[in-house]
C-alpha cells in the first residue's frame, strides 16, 4: 500500500483556521535489535475543523494512538508539521496549549486517591490535577462540574467512591472531567472498549449530548469497532500500518470499499438511525 497525503478541509464553526492540521507527518521509533527505524505513521496529512467529530479507525498497530498523542501535544512528530489549535508544535508553549485540550486516557483512573468521589474526580478537571483542591475552585467551576455530572448520567452516584464505580461509569466521569475546563478539542482513546452493552449505549448517548450542547468543540475518537461510534460522528480517518487509507465525511470514508481495505477483509457497512455497523461478506 502506498502512502497517501489526504487532507480534508472542514468548515470551521469559529471562523478561520482548524483545530488540527497535519502536513506530511511521519513518526518512527528506533528498533535496536535490527538497528533500523520502525515507522508508526507514514506521510499523514489531515485537517480537523472546529465542530467536527472525527473517528480514527484501524486494526491493532495501525497508528491510531500514536496519532492521538500528536494531536494531544503529548508526543512530537519525527518529521512533518503538526498544528494544534492554531499552534505549531515545536514553536509553542506546550503546557499552556494542553490547557485547551481534553485528552481522556482511561489509564489515569488508578492514579486518583481511593477515597475521592465521582463528583470530586470530575471537579479536578478545573485544576488539571489528580489531587482534589477545593480551595482552588470557583463557584463557576463547581457549577460546571455539577452540570457535567448530570449530563453524563452520574448525578445518582456523585458521592460514590470513584474506585467503586463500574468501568463505564469511570469512563464517563473522566470525559466529564476533561470538559470542566471547557477545552476546544476533545480526544478520546477507545472510550467504548471493554464496556457492556448498557454501558456503551449510555456513553454514546452522552457523547451525542456533548456534540449537541457544544457545537464548536472538535472531537476525535479512536476505535476498532464501528458500533462504538456515536451517531453524531461526522468524519473518519482510516489507518492501516501507519498510512491513510481513506479520510473524509463518514458517508464516504466508512463505505464498504475503504473499510475493507483498512481491515484487510471484505466488509459490508450499514448505518441505521445514524449508527454504523460492519459485518463480513
Amino acid at each position: 500500500m502506498t502512502s497517501q497525503s489526504i487532507s480534508v478541509a472542514g468548515g470551521s464553526a469559529v471562523g478561520q483556521g482548524a483545530a488540527l492540521r497535519f502536513r506530511d507527518v511521519r513518526v518512527w521509533r528506533w528498533h535496536a535489535a535490527s538497528a533500523t527505524r520502525k515507522p508508526l505513521l507514514d506521510g499523514i496529512s489531515w485537517e480537523v475543523g472546529y465542530g467536527e467529530r472525527w473517528a480514527l479507525l484501524g486494526p491493532n498497530g495501525a497508528g491510531k494512538t500514536t496519532l492521538l498523542t500528536l494531536a494531544g501535544a503529548v508526543e512530537f512528530a519525527s518529521e512533518g508539521t503538526v498544528e494544534v489549535l492554531g499552534e505549531t508544535m515545536g514553536r509553542t508553549d506546550v503546557p499552556r496549549l494542553r490547557e485547551s485540550i481534553g485528552f481522556v486516557d482511561p489509564r489515569i483512573g488508578p492514579r486518583f486517591a481511593p477515597l475521592l468521589t465521582v463528583r470530586q474526580v470530575i471537579r479536578t478537571g478545573a485544576t488539571a490535577t489528580i489531587g482534589y483542591f477545593e480551595e482552588r475552585l470557583s463557584g463557576l467551576d463547581l457549577d460546571r462540574a455539577d452540570d457535567l455530572l448530570g449530563s453524563f448520567g452520574l448525578a445518582g452516584i456523585g458521592e460514590r467512591r470513584f474506585g467503586d464505580c463500574s468501568q463505564g461509569e469511570r469512563k464517563r466521569a473522566l470525559i466529564a472531567r476533561a470538559l470542566v475546563a471547557r477545552p476546544r478539542l476533545l480526544l478520546l482513546d477507545e472510550p467504548g472498549a471493554g464496556l457492556d452493552l448498557p454501558g456503551r449505549e449510555i456513553l454514546l448517548a452522552s457523547l451525542d449530548r456533548v456534540a449537541r450542547d457544544q457545537p464548536t468543540l472538535a472531537i476525535v475518537i479512536t476505535t476498532h469497532h464501528l458500533e462504538e461510534l456515536p451517531s453524531s460522528i461526522s468524519h473518519a480517518l482510516l489507518l492501516r500500518s501507519g498510512q491513510a487509507v481513506s479520510s473524509g465525511p463518514v458517508e464516504e470514508a466508512l463505505a464498504d470499499e475503504p473499510m475493507s481495505a483498512c481491515f484487510g477483509m471484505s466488509l459490508a457497512v450499514t448505518r441505521t438511525a445514524g449508527r454504523f455497523s460492519a459485518s463480513g461478506r
